[in-house]
């Protein structure tokens, strides 16, 4: 990967926000979950992750995450993803969420 600099890194708005909801989403190629979060002031937002190996929909709520909100909106399917919610794979290829270890006010941005 290439270095970036300073301002390249200021235009990426790293949120946290609570999850709020979560609905199972079939129509995904791979297994997702459609997934609704609350921002505070930025507001809910919904996007879908490919976690439903690591995570239960009934394990979620309430979870605190980091989600990229400047992220253009993207569908997926039948479904618009309105931010870009943030993780790393685990040494079986599968999406750990990327999450505050402290709970923070949603909309925090992350710097």
């Amino acid at each position: 990967m290439e270095n970036i600099t300073w301002p390249d890194f200021e235009k990426v708005e790293l949120r946290a926000g609570t999850i709020v909801e979560v609905q199972p989403f079939p129509e995904a190629k791979k297994g997702a979950y459609k997934i609704k979060v609350d921002f505070g002031d930025f507001g809910i937002r919904w996007s879908s992750a490919q976690i439903t190996k690591n995570y239960t929909i009934a394990e979620l709520p309430g979870k605190q995450i980091i989600g990229v909100t400047n992220f253009a909106p993207k569908q997926i399917a039948n479904f618009i993803s309105q931010f870009l919610i943030t993780g790393f794979t685990d040494s079986a290829g599968n999406i750990v969420l990327a999450s505050t270890d402290k709970s923070v006010p949603n909309g925090t941005l992350l710097i």
